[in-house]
């Protein structure tokens, strides 16, 4: 065997706090290699039984390869006369199979191509472990939410940017399209990402992770609200155009917890959290209802909406909305931005008119469902008012909706939580 020394355990040793690579397969990796370069020795390169071997104690690494005794040898690579096997063992006898150690006394004699092909078998050997260990740490964190810091920004072909981030055991790359409009990314910043897919078109797989992503929303209010962790208050679904405005449809399974304002926290701590580390996107928390009209005339807010018409159309579920004159454009929203993502917020497909562009035209025809919500309300109003005494009865400003709460300055909160 050849004396190493303690050399190549500490390089394993290295290895594995570096790279995450298992010391024991930098180890087999070296093995291979050397046996590849004694097999280039043979005169058929193949020698059935032949390995290389590490002692991790004496630091001594050896080839070893099964002979069978004979009287005459033939194929020194393979063969051992007799009389020198009773050397080492006495009562050996022919047709037996020893398995000697046969490794050469200078490694140097090996030569230039022995030496160039470990290496070639060191490197594959290492690519491969590697990779197979990115594989192991995506498959347990895909589809979470993890932080890290920026490694390094590289630029792509096309010109634009790709974001390297440091995720501990692998890094994560954050290609343009997953990156937030408008962002400035720097080196060595600390950020958020969502796990998305792995790329294995490269000779190492690439995690490709988001900061678009609308889960990474939902894992950010997990984070940020006790309620939705353990369950009580429930995320529906989340509409989002990353890096502009998001919505987020929420429920409470207890009816003594309010889900918007456990989603704002007491002066809008829990959201502006989340706010602040998507860069400040505007995120609107809408309460979600098992009723379309309400969860339609929620998802619109902060438009007042007067009426709502439900269509069950062949191509979809469809809702006609009208609003006054004066909600219009914020009901739709700029450049539409609004309605579009109270459609994918409620999926359902929706059109809005003023009240002035519905006035002569046909409204309702065909609907399965009609709702006036504004009537609906002053009809509750005026019920209420006819069994209240008269000296009670006060007429009290509209309530602003609750679901437009964060977008006040922090010191027009209400202090009340919730």
């Amino acid at each position: 065997m050849y004396k190493i020394g303690s050399q190549l355990l500490e390089a394993a040793e290295q290895l594995e706090s570096e790279r995450n690579i298992p010391k024991q397969v930098f180890i087999n990796a070296i093995c291979d290699a050397i046996l590849a370069a004694y097999k280039r020795k043979v005169p058929d390169h193949n020698v059935d039984g032949v390995h290389a071997q590490f002692d991790e104690v004496t630091g001594e690494l050896g080839i070893f390869a099964p002979k069978t005794i004979v009287e005459a040898v033939t194929n020194e690579y393979r063969e051992i006369a007799i009389a020198e096997a009773k050397e080492l063992l006495p009562d050996v006898e022919l047709g037996e199979i020893l398995e000697l150690d046969v490794t050469p006394d200078d490694f140097a004699e090996y030569g230039r191509i022995a030496a160039q092909a470990a290496k070639q078998i060191m490197t594959q050997r290492l690519r491969e472990a590697e990779k197979d260990l990115i594989k192991q740490e995506f498959v347990g964190r895909q589809g979470t939410m993890m932080t890290g810091q920026i490694k390094r920004i590289e630029i792509l072909n096309n010109g634009k940017p790709n974001v390297v981030v440091d995720l501990g055991r692998f890094e994560g790359h954050i290609p343009p399209r997953e990156q937030l409009p408008g962002e400035t990314y720097k080196v060595g910043s600390r950020i958020r990402v969502y796990v998305k897919e792995l790329r294995e078109s490269g000779r190492i797989p690439t995690v490709v992770v988001s900061h678009t992503n609308e889960e990474l929303v939902r894992e950010m209010f997990e984070l940020e609200v006790p309620e939705i962790d353990d369950g009580t208050v429930e995320i529906k679904s989340i509409a989002r155009e990353a890096g502009y405005r998001t919505k987020i449809a929420v429920y409470s399974n207890d009816a003594d917890i309010d889900p918007v304002g456990a989603c704002i926290g007491s002066r809008g701590a829990r959201i502006q959290n989340v706010v602040s580390e998507l860069k400040n996107e505007k995120i609107d928390v809408i309460r979600w209802s098992a009723d379309p009209i309400d969860f339609i005339s929620n998802a619109l807010s902060p438009a007042r909406i007067t009426t709502v018409a439900l269509y069950d159309d062949p191509a979809g579920r469809r809702a006609e909305v009208i609003v006054p004159d004066d909600q219009l454009s914020l009901a739709i929203g700029r450049n539409g931005q609004n309605v579009r993502l109270a459609a994918k917020l409620t999926e359902w497909k929706i059109d809005i008119r003023s009240e002035t562009q519905i006035k002569g035209q046909p409204f309702g025809v065909g609907a399965t469902t009609t709702v006036v919500l504004e009537q609906k309300d002053k009809d509750k109003t005026e019920k209420q008012a006819e069994v209240a005494s008269p000296e009670v009865i006060s007429e009290e400003p509209q309530k602003e909706n609750v679901e437009a709460i964060h977008e006040l300055p922090l010191q027009e909160l209400p202090l009340e939580e919730g």
